[in-house]
């Protein structure tokens, strides 16, 4: 039997709920809501994700959170700020709500507020880097007033790697945020070099200059890689750099290159393209094909 002061309230349970539910054995202890089981057309298939890892499934985010120790959130940054607003509302006293959500400082500060008017105990954590294959490696930064406590408990569910970086909500965002103008910047770039490239009959010399004047950086294999993400997980990326665009802008130093991120990763994502081809040519033909019969 588990003791309720070791059960913790799961909201999201997509790629990387079920990433790391999945490797830390949380089966015993978690509870879940995902808002997919709201509608018929998902409820099924987001079932069978709760029986695949053993979690208990829960019809409500306020059923998960009631009398939980710690609420982790692992939502789209576009649905943060609500699911920070409802959990409040069940939160218990005392009980830590550790925000893994890809979304801007000001965007936290603004949830950190809602838990902590609640008495509940708010912990800015910003996940740095894919969680496959990594998973439970996955280096975590935490910020906030429970910050030291939030760790012990990251550990307690097998995180390997993690890192306090400072007493204020807002602290960890912001270096996740600012990191990924240049991470999403570059898959953006890199993707828009290739297809131009594709398109004019000069990949290969491309991809050769960019090796010469970057010594073992194969920018082939990378913009395969980038394009991969893109492909994948672009959508969710551009709602995370419009976070990261409200960074910049709130930091006063202007957002217009990742402005051009945001709708480069958004077009790429919207092909639909989730299960992409090996290869980077593939790759390309796959966008281009794609683009055509959209046009």
């Amino acid at each position: 039997m588990t003791d309720s002061s070791d059960i913790i309230a799961v909201i999201g349970f997509g790629e990387a709920g079920q990433t790391f539910a999945s490797a830390g054995g949380w089966a015993r202890r978690a509870r879940v809501y995902d808002r997919l089981t709201d509608a018929a057309a998902t409820r099924e298939a987001k079932g069978a994700d709760y029986a695949r890892t053993g979690v208990q499934g829960c019809d409500t985010a306020a059923e998960a959170v009631a009398g939980a120790a710690a609420v982790v959130a692992l939502v789209t940054a576009d649905q943060a700020p609500a699911v920070a607003v409802e959990a409040a509302r069940s939160i218990a006293p005392g009980a830590l709500y550790l925000d893994l959500n890809s979304v801007a400082p000001e965007t936290k500060r603004a949830a950190a507020r809602a838990v902590e008017a609640a008495g509940g105990h708010y912990v800015d954590v910003a996940v740095m880097s894919p969680v496959q294959p990594a998973a439970l490696a996955s280096p975590l930064l935490l910020s906030g007033a429970k910050a030291e406590e939030a760790a012990t408990l990251l550990a307690s569910l097998g995180f390997s790697k993690i890192r306090v970086v400072g007493p204020q909500v807002g602290r960890a965002s912001s270096i996740k945020m600012i990191r990924s103008v240049m991470i999403k910047g570059l898959e953006a770039l890199s993707a828009e070099c290739v297809l131009a490239a594709s398109e004019a009959g000069v990949l290969d010399e491309v991809v050769a200059s960019l090796d010469a004047s970057w010594p073992g950086a194969d920018w082939g294999k990378r913009a395969d890689y980038n394009l991969d993400r893109m492909m994948v997980h672009g959508l969710r990326r551009s709602a995370e750099m419009e976070e990261v665009v409200r960074t910049l802008d709130d930091l006063g130093v202007g957002s217009d290159m990742s402005r051009g991120t945001m709708a480069r990763q958004a077009a790429v994502g919207a092909l639909g393209l989730k299960a992409p081809p090996q290869g980077l040519i593939a790759k390309i033909a796959a966008l281009i094909q794609k683009r055509a019969k959209a046009a």
